[in-house]
């Protein structure tokens, strides 16, 4: 059954990767290898379980959960068939592991849903107009660096995917030649993932690492702030030497804001969103709570303030900006597919698939910096979410230990090296059709040696201060 299972992750895999070929959503293909790989372990679970055996931890809680009721002292066969048809490594199966896996993913995709949530509730009052309405620059060498930096920021404060999406809307709005666009577009992806590396609210795989305690908020600043910083001003560097031109208006340029949203609405949600995304860490620090609590608590903030002025609003103006018309914004196809995801990565780990991997990749190469690195430029080809989650299950090792900052940096930005290895990139690639050759030809060199020059800084700086 093993063989079946790995095959089935493997086309499932491919199928991701080639989603645009093939015209069938990622969140589908991912939900359908999830549900079969733990159908298929669930079916031979006695030959596919770890070591053939129940962990001793959970045959003593099944005895001594059971052990008022009980009238005489049960062997463990005796046990395995107290609940009737299903075997006791079933019943680990289900308990032990696959609820266990589900409140971790849990976690995972109500933190996401609530982060959604807020910045669709920023972007419905306007909010991000007050940062985009400001940026006046017409040189090309300027406006590249200013949006940028500006994508570099907030994608740390937000993440990679909605500033992406916000930057790609200003671009709209700055330049109406497509050609050079596009080239802005592309280097904003390459900002966006560069930002997003260094917080663990910038980038969905840096947060998976924080929830699972891999990394510390603080601590992942302090460590990829400077590698992050080079792995966009390599290429911005080498790029903006040889841009020379001006840009004309757009005819979008003087497009202004809808007028039934007051300013003082605008600026209320702005402040509100970041401030609500940004004390999450801080939230999870005092209350040592998930931090998906952290978020249910800004979003309802936000949710409330929205109800309370909604008198304040025309009702179209209400209609059109009140949570429930913003919930319908959500992507919910990445919630999906990222449950999906993290189940087929679960079932592997479950079954000790990605622990002999870990074994094996000790013993081919020994250095783990050399895996962070090789996993990272592996995001680039296939979703950089699976990657981490398979590398979490792969190793323990302690809290921002060395390995989890460079794999969080590697995951991060090595995605940049291809049109379709992060979210920012797909987004922009939809968003303005970006050709998967042209990226490759014109902007993935660029990415690639920022990429390469934020690890050796990593590398550097680790020597240095170790």
């Amino acid at each position: 059954m093993l063989p079946i299972i790995l095959l089935v992750f493997v086309l499932g895999y491919l199928a991701i990767a080639f989603e645009h070929k093939l015209h069938i959503n990622k969140a589908a293909t991912a939900l359908f290898i999830g549900v079969v790989c733990w159908s298929l372990y669930a079916i031979d679970v006695q030959n596919l379980l770890p070591e053939n055996r129940v962990p001793e931890w959970f045959q003593l809680e099944q005895r001594t959960g059971e052990s008022a009721g009980s009238v005489h002292e049960q062997s463990p066969d005796d046990h395995a068939d107290h609940h009737g048809n299903a075997s006791l490594s079933q019943h680990y199966l289900v308990d032990g592991q696959l609820l266990h896996l589900t409140g971790e993913i849990a976690g995972i995709l109500f933190f996401l849903i609530g982060a959604m949530t807020i910045v669709e509730l920023v972007d419905a009052h306007e909010g991000f107009e007050l940062i985009t309405s400001r940026i006046q620059a017409r040189k090309e060498s300027t406006l590249l660096w200013i949006l940028c930096w500006l994508a570099f920021f907030l994608s740390a404060v937000l993440d990679n995917l909605t500033t992406t999406i916000v930057m790609v809307s200003l671009l709209r709005k700055l330049i109406h030649d497509r050609q050079k666009r596009l080239f802005f577009a592309g280097m904003v992806v390459i900002a966006a993932n560069a930002g997003g590396a260094w917080t663990v609210i910038g980038d969905v795989t840096t947060t998976m690492l924080w929830i699972k305690g891999k990394i510390s908020a603080v601590e992942v600043m302090k460590e990829l702030f400077l590698p992050s910083i080079a792995c966009l001003l390599v290429p911005l560097l080498l790029i903006s030497r040889n841009m020379t031109g001006t840009l004309h208006d757009s005819p979008h340029k003087h497009q202004h804001v809808d007028k039934t949203i007051l300013p003082w609405q605008q600026k209320l949600f702005l402040i509100l969103g970041v401030l609500g995304l940004v004390s999450v860490p801080v939230f999870k620090t005092y209350t040592h709570l998930p931090p998906f609590m952290g978020m249910m608590l800004s979003l309802s903030i936000l949710w409330i303030v929205s109800e309370l002025i909604s008198h304040t609003k025309d009702e179209s103006t209400r209609t059109s900006t009140g949570l429930l018309s913003v919930l319908k914004r959500i992507d919910m196809s990445s919630v999906l597919f990222f449950l999906g995801i993290l189940l087929a990565v679960g079932a592997l780990s479950a079954i000790g698939t990605l622990g002999q991997l870990a074994r094996w990749l000790d013993q081919t190469i020994p250095s783990r910096e050399v895996v962070a690195v090789i996993i990272g430029l592996l995001s680039a080809v296939v979703d950089n979410v699976p990657l981490v989650a398979a590398g979490m299950e792969m190793y323990s090792m302690p809290i921002d230990h060395p390995f989890w900052m460079l794999l969080a940096y590697c995951a991060g930005t090595g995605g940049s090296c291809l049109i379709i290895g992060s979210a920012a990139g797909v987004a922009a690639m939809g968003l303005e059709h970006i050709d998967f050759v042209w990226y490759l030809k014109k902007i993935a060199p660029w990415a690639l040696l920022g990429y390469l020059a934020g690890m050796l800084v990593y590398l550097a700086q680790s020597w240095l201060l170790g």
